[in-house]
């Protein structure tokens, strides 16, 4: 069991990765389209850079300050088409680059914060403590009346709970363990499996903007991570 000290760690991470995160991410996508949300999950490692600069006093490198610049102006460009009748506002992006900056927070934190807990046991308890929090906020201000508990309801939280929480985490901490800099190459995937997945199943469109703006993220990723992809 985690101790006093540990408590107030696990809380704090807990409010930023779950409470905050996935509570403003899930209400941004009432108002944004399926490919922007996966496309703006990319931008993690470059706002990890900005906010380890701000917290740690690390000037950051040019490379570094580009990858942001050129990150977010490709958010932009895949958005903009989708601003008129596109199922997209300004209001919702705005909401879901809150949740980016949370959970890139978050990760600056739990990166600062020495802890003796194993990581599958970190994460358990930040899931639980921030739907905790979470809770209160659900019972104020959700809809029940508008839950079907049938086929695909169940099926839906299956998914989420056992492929993406606790599958997709498995691997992801494999991965970590081998090599952290090669493991966070997988992220250049996001965007473009999501833009893929929000046209097959969702029928969203593909657009001119919507490759280009992809490609700026992924070369802003690249860039910032340039170094340490030479280096490995």
């Amino acid at each position: 069991m985690p101790n006093g000290t540990e408590w107030r760690q696990l809380a704090i991470f807990g409010f930023l990765n779950t409470t905050v995160y996935l509570g403003l991410y899930v209400y941004a996508m009432k108002y944004i389209a399926a490919g922007i949300g996966s496309l703006a999950t990319s931008t993690n490692p470059l706002l990890i850079v900005l906010l380890s600069s701000w917290l740690m006093g690390r000037r950051p490198a040019k490379g570094e300050i580009w990858s942001i610049v050129i990150g977010m102006a490709g958010i932009g460009l895949a958005t903009y088409p989708l601003l008129n009748g596109g199922g997209t506002s300004l209001p919702g992006v705005a909401v879901l680059m809150t949740s980016m900056v949370a959970v890139s927070f978050a990760s600056v934190y739990y990166a600062r914060v020495q802890w003796t807990l194993p990581n599958l046991l970190i994460n358990g308890w930040q899931v639980t403590l921030g739907g905790l929090f979470l809770l209160p906020f659900t019972l104020l201000f959700s809809d029940f009346s508008s839950v079907h508990v049938d086929a695909r309801f169940i099926y839906s939280v299956l998914w989420l709970s056992l492929a993406v929480s606790v599958t997709g985490l498995i691997c992801w901490f494999y991965l970590l363990k081998i090599d952290t800099v090669k493991a966070s190459l997988w992220l250049f995937l996001c965007p473009l499996f999501g833009f893929f997945y929000a046209w097959w199943l969702l029928e969203e469109p593909i657009t001119l903007y919507t490759i280009a703006g992809t490609l700026m993220v992924i070369a802003g990723l690249y860039i910032g991570q340039r170094k340490k992809i030479i280096r490995s």
